[in-house]
């Protein structure tokens, strides 16, 4: 980058010019470019980045705003502290070809960004003043040391850490501000009953005694709104009898409605009493119809840190198609009543309703919607994102749309709310529409004459939310059966394999089970989502227009029927899955049964080879006595032998003292005859063995049993063993006769 170039580009830059620096150079410390082949380039995550960021806003590093996120961290979704002017930094970079961008793809099918300094970047390092490298060393370095900080997760929370160093960021650490709020639910959703009641009474609490908990005490505040409302939408798999138990859960069909409901299950409901946290909810029905839908308010009282006062109210409708609303009205936040609310503000408030909601809706709603839900959300159902709505009757300053799309700080604040911003439009002269990839923001006198038309726009969004988590969930259950695949494949030479196998393909048959209910559940409920009809007048024709609620519809149907080929996919593999666990089951029956074959051949050569030396025993044993009791015989005569009597004189002199070999030789013809007498009589035993045949026959009848003790007592019988059972005492006798052994 030439000097003119910097000087234009910096010029452009003067107020950040200092963060852009110490960004920039914090990429470069984590990253590097491979020097030759044999090398790697190293890459910084966004995410980590993101982490990064945060901590150097704390620790005054970068100048920045942050905000409470919702983000994926390795299958679990986690609220993040994000600075949306430090990513809007990030975008500039790029921009500016002083960073180079890479995209990946990650285990949860979720695209991963990564960034690293490009050659431009690398000159326009050069002219980085040393004061500002050494800022961000003290930063991102290890404390007296220059061992670079990296970030970790544990999976609860992030982890700055080096070698023998580790310090826990509280990125995920969310903050509260003190508000009042009231319940609100639209007319559109109405059915009769009484109205919602109002807390504006009480809007006061806030700023007499509430506080906030926020770290960054110098909250820079662009846009600020005047009588909001809020709804946080999510779709939930429902159904006319889910909304029946619901009705039930809630008292709706009692002659008194309502009360205190808790998720906490009785697991001794014929006990006397239940101990329980006192963080209840308060439920007041509005209006039901038995199997459509269900209206109600929830006072909710949880305990919040010392300090922050919390009047929060929902309105809460929930319908059998499976779009749920958790609406507030704001009376007031902090010291402000009513109006000048600070989308600062409004970014942690929107983190509570969707944090509470959550808990709401898991204590009214069935177990087994809880547990599609765990399984869609991966176990993580509780922290599941939803869909954001913002109406607000004023927005200062009151700019056109396209003055708000300014790529700077009028789009980091609506990022705060409704997440990246697509797009934004002018319904009339005072009112405006932005579209963000978390929600909606509309704003203007008549905004809330269109609720019908938002209500719509933002219950197509939940489900099309829903609908992406549900094609994660179906991907990530085809990467379970090609693990499930490869541990089959281990069988031959594992012994735990198979029952491994057996395991995972019962639980991945439960799920499978499961996902092709929630896909039944979707395609009833885009049957049942209607369009609205488009209003008459001008400004409704041209928000219905923007919203493209036919054309969204459309789109959602086709996703449903996509995802429907990919879990049939998932099911036929699922069977193709157990074909072939059962085929190496049989063939490891097979080679068991071979193998015992073996073993069984083996034991028999066994048993007659000890058959053989039992009788080689024998016959020795027989040798020794006889040994032994001559030798007995000897020690009683003393030294007297047959070669001292006078009738084998004559033999003695001529045969052995003449002619010494002669004995010998008979001597060893002696020896040679006993060897053979013993070896015959050893052959004649074991093969005498070889003929028994020993026949094993179970007969399961009646028997007479006194003719069966005679036909015992007629035999040659050496072992029996009798069983008696029960009072008519059938006996089970077990004989074994010279050659026959009958059962």
């Amino acid at each position: 980058m030439s000097c003119i170039r910097k000087a234009i580009f910096f010029c452009e830059l003067t107020n950040n010019q200092s963060l852009l620096y110490r960004r920039l150079y914090l990429i470069h410390l984590h990253t590097s470019k491979a020097k030759d082949r044999d090398s790697k380039d190293r890459w910084l995550r966004k995410q980590s980045l993101d982490i990064l960021i945060y901590e150097g806003v704390i620790s005054s590093l970068f100048d920045y705003d942050y905000a409470p996120q919702s983000s994926l961290v390795e299958n679990r979704r986690v609220w993040l502290n994000v600075s949306q002017e430090g990513q809007s930094d990030i975008e500039l970079l790029r921009e500016e070809e002083l960073i180079n961008a890479l995209l990946v793809s990650s285990k949860s099918y979720k695209p991963v960004v990564l960034y690293q300094v490009s050659d431009k970047g690398q000159e326009v390092m050069q002219d980085l003043a040393r004061q500002e490298k050494e800022a961000v060393n003290t930063f991102a370095h290890k404390p007296d040391s220059r061992e670079l900080l990296k970030t970790t997760w544990d999976g609860e929370c992030f982890w700055l850490e080096s070698s023998g160093y580790k310090r826990r960021s509280t990125a995920t650490d969310t903050e509260d501000v003190s508000y009042v709020s009231s319940a609100y639910i639209p007319q559109c959703l109405r059915f009769g009953g009484r109205p919602t009641m109002s807390n504006a009474h009480r809007a006061h609490e806030s700023g007499q005694t509430g506080i906030d908990n926020i770290r960054d005490n110098d909250l820079e505040e662009i846009v600020t709104l005047n009588s909001v409302s809020m709804i946080v939408a999510e779709y939930i798999p429902f159904g006319s009898n889910q909304i029946v138990q619901l009705n039930n859960n809630v008292g709706s069909t009692e002659r008194v409605q309502g009360g205190y409901i808790s998720s906490v299950i009785d697991g001794d409901s014929s006990g006397t009493a239940l101990e329980l946290n006192p963080e209840l909810t308060s439920v007041e029905v509005l209006d039901y119809t038995q199997t459509n839908h269900l209206n109600f308010e929830a006072e909710i009282r949880f305990r919040e840190d010392m300090g922050v006062v919390q009047v929060e109210t929902f309105g809460i409708s929930m319908n059998a198609e499976g779009t749920c609303f958790y609406g507030l009205q704001l009376e007031a936040v902090m010291n402000r009543i009513k109006d000048n609310i600070s989308l600062d503000h409004l970014s942690r408030i929107l983190v509570d309703i969707q944090q509470d909601s959550s808990s709401i809706v898991d204590s009214v709603m069935s177990q087994y919607q809880r547990e599609l839900l765990n399984l869609v959300f991966i176990g993580d159902a509780h922290n599941r994102n939803k869909i954001n709505l913002i109406i607000a009757n004023e927005i200062t300053p009151h700019l056109t749309a396209g003055e708000f799309m300014d790529k700077g700080e009028y789009e980091n604040e609506f990022k705060q709310v409704i997440g990246d911003t697509k797009a934004a439009f002018d319904i009339t002269e005072q009112d405006t529409l932005i579209f963000g990839s978390q929600g909606l923001l509309c704003c203007g006198p008549t905004a809330r004459n269109y609720e019908s038309l938002l209500c719509a726009y933002i219950s197509f969004n939940s489900l099309d939310l829903f609908l992406q988590n549900f094609f994660s969930r179906v991907l990530l259950h085809n990467d379970d059966l090609k693990a499930s695949y490869q541990i089959v494949e281990k069988v031959e030479y594992d012994p735990l394999a198979l029952t491994q196998s057996r395991n995972r393909l019962s639980t991945l048959s439960k799920d499978i089970i499961m996902l092709d209910q929630v896909l039944g559940y979707l395609d009833e409920a885009l049957q049942m989502m209607d369009v609205p009809l488009e209003p008459p007048e001008q400004a409704g024709r041209s928000l219905y227009n923007r919203l493209e609620l036919s054309g969204m519809r459309d789109m959602l149907v086709r996703r449903a029927n996509d995802v429907k080929k990919n879990l049939t996919a998932s099911q036929r593999n699922l069977d193709l899955l157990r074909e072939r666990v059962e085929i190496e089951s049989h063939n490891r029956n097979v080679n068991m049964s071979l193998q015992l074959e073996k073993n069984t051949r083996t034991l028999c050569s066994l048993q007659v080879a000890n058959g053989d030396a039992v009788r080689s025993l024998k016959i020795l044993q027989t040798i020794f006595a006889g040994v032994i009791a001559f030798d007995f015989l000897d020690r009683i005569t003393g030294d007297w032998t047959v070669v001292d009597t006078a009738w084998m004189s004559g033999f003695v002199d001529t045969v052995i003292k003449e002619h010494t070999l002669v004995w010998f030789a008979i001597s060893i013809v002696a020896w040679c005859l006993a060897a053979y007498l013993v070896s015959r009589r050893l052959y004649l035993a074991n093969w005498k063995s070889r003929g028994v045949t020993t026949i094993s026959i179970t007969v399961n009848r009646s028997i007479d049993t006194a003719k069966l003790k005679e036909l015992i007592q007629e035999k040659e019988k050496t072992t029996e063993e009798r069983k008696y059972e029960g009072k008519k005492q059938l006996v089970k006798v077990t004989c074994k006769f010279l050659y026959v052994r009958v059962e």
